[in-house]
C-alpha cells in the first residue's frame, strides 16, 4: 500500500510515532506541518523523505496566492530551504527538493501551470520510488535461498518508502517467489524502529519475524542463526554507507561470522561527490536515550551522546542492491569517480 498520498492539496501519511499501538493518518496541509512531521519522525525513512520533501514543496505551490512566477519561485525556494533544514543526513530529502526546484526554474509557462507542474513532479517522484522499490525487491530476492534467516536493522520496509520497502522489499519479493524465510529484527535503540515498525510490518503481512535486542546480534550470528543481513541506507558516499546508528556494528559482526551483508537502496540515495568525512551526522535530543515512551530510565542530568546514524565502510559491504541491479565490491572502485 502507498505510505504517502497526495489528495487535493493535502498529504496523507501514517504517523509513525504512534505505531505499533495506534494507526493514525496525518493530514498535512502546509510546509510547516511537513517540516514538523519530518523533524519528530512522524515521517521517516530515506526514500519516503524524498517523496515527503517533494510533496512539501507541492503544498507550497498548490496553496500559493502568487500571481507571478518570480514570487512563486521565491515561495518554492523558501519551502525547500525549510524542508532541507529538518534533517541533515538522509540525502533523498535534498535530492528530491533540488529536483523539484530545478524543474520549476526551467519551466517556461505561466504561473498557474507552474503550480500544477510542481505537484505533478512530486507525484512522479513518489511513483518512481514505488517502482524502484519493487525492482530492488526483485533484484535482491535472487540472493535469498529457500530457508534463509535474514537479519535487518532499523526499518527499511514499506513504512520507510512510498511502497513495498527496500530491505524488506527483498524479503517480500522472496516470499512472493515461494521461498520460506524468516526475519530477525534488531530492536534498534534508541527509538526502537525495529521493534515498533519492522516487527509490526512483518507480523501484519504474515512474514515470520523474531525480535531481538541490539546486543544479541553477535550471539545469534555465532549460533549460525543468520544467513544474510540486509539493511537500508540514508546516504551512500564514495567510501561508506550511512544508515541508522548500529548498522556499522552489525556489519562488523557479519564479516566476523562470514555472513553476507547487503544494503538495499534506490540510486537516489547515492551521493558520490562526497566521502564519509564530508557528511554531517544528525545528533538528536538526549531524551531519546534517557526516556522510553515518555518514562525516564536514566539519572537526571547525565550527559548523552545521541547520533542518529553511523557510517559503515564499504569494505564491510558485500553488495548494494539497487533498482538496476546489484553493485558488488568490484564496482565500488568506480564510486570514487562518481560513476555507477
Amino acid at each position: 500500500m502507498r505510505m504517502i498520498i497526495w489528495q487535493n492539496g493535502t498529504v496523507l501519511t501514517p504517523d509513525q510515532t504512534k505505531l505499533p499501538l495506534k494507526e493514525v493518518t496525518l493530514r498535512i496541509k502546509t510546509v510547516n506541518q511537513m517540516c514538523e512531521a519530518i523533524k519528530v519522525l512522524r515521517v521517516r525513512g530515506a526514500p519516503l523523505l524524498g517523496a515527503a520533501a517533494a510533496f512539501g514543496i507541492a503544498l507550497a505551490a498548490y496553496h500559493s496566492k502568487a500571481t507571478n512566477k518570480e514570487k512563486l519561485l521565491q515561495e518554492l525556494e523558501a519551502a525547500a530551504a525549510a524542508i532541507k533544514a529538518t534533517r541533515p543526513t538522509a540525502v533523498n530529502l535534498f535530492w528530491a527538493a533540488d529536483r523539484v526546484l530545478k524543474k520549476a526554474h526551467n519551466f517556461q509557462g505561466k504561473t498557474e501551470a507552474l503550480k500544477a507542474l510542481v505537484v505533478t513532479e512530486a507525484q512522479k517522484i513518489a511513483d518512481e520510488d514505488a517502482a524502484q522499490n519493487h525492482a530492488i525487491g526483485k533484484n535482491g530476492a535472487a540472493l535469498v535461498k529457500d530457508g534463509d534467516i535474514i537479519l535487518t536493522h532499523c526499518n527499511a520496509g514499506e513504512l520507510c518508502a512510498v511502497e513495498y520497502g527496500t530491505a524488506l522489499g527483498v524479503v517480500r519479493a522472496a516470499m512472493e517467489q515461494g521461498k520460506k524465510i524468516k526475519v530477525i529484527a534488531d530492536e534498534t535503540r534508541p527509538l526502537l524502529q525495529g521493534a515498533r515498525l519492522t516487527a509490526w510490518e512483518l507480523m501484519r503481512d504474515g512474514i515470520p519475524v523474531t525480535l531481538i535486542t541490539d546486543n544479541m546480534a553477535a550471539h545469534v550470528m555465532s549460533k549460525g542463526l543468520v544467513n544474510l543481513v540486509v539493511v537500508g541506507a540514508d546516504r551512500i558516499v564514495q567510501d561508506a554507507v550511512f544508515n541508522k546508528i548500529g548498522t556499522y556494528g552489525v556489519a562488523i559482526l557479519a564479516k566476523e561470522h562470514n555472513v553476507p551483508f547487503y544494503v538495499a537502496a534506490p540510486k537516489s540515495t547515492f551521493d558520490l561527490t562526497r566521502k564519509a568525512a564530508d557528511v554531517t551526522i544528525e545528533e538528536r535530543k538526549p531524551e531519546e536515550v534517557t526516556h522510553i515512551a515518555g518514562k525516564q530510565i536514566a539519572p537526571s542530568g547525565v550527559p548523552v551522546f545521541n547520533p542518529a546514524f553511523d557510517a559503515t565502510p564499504l569494505k564491510y559491504v558485500t553488495g548494494i542492491i539497487c533498482e538496476d541491479g546489484i553493485y558488488g565490491k568490484a564496482d565500488f572502485a568506480r564510486f570514487k569517480s562518481g560513476r555507477v
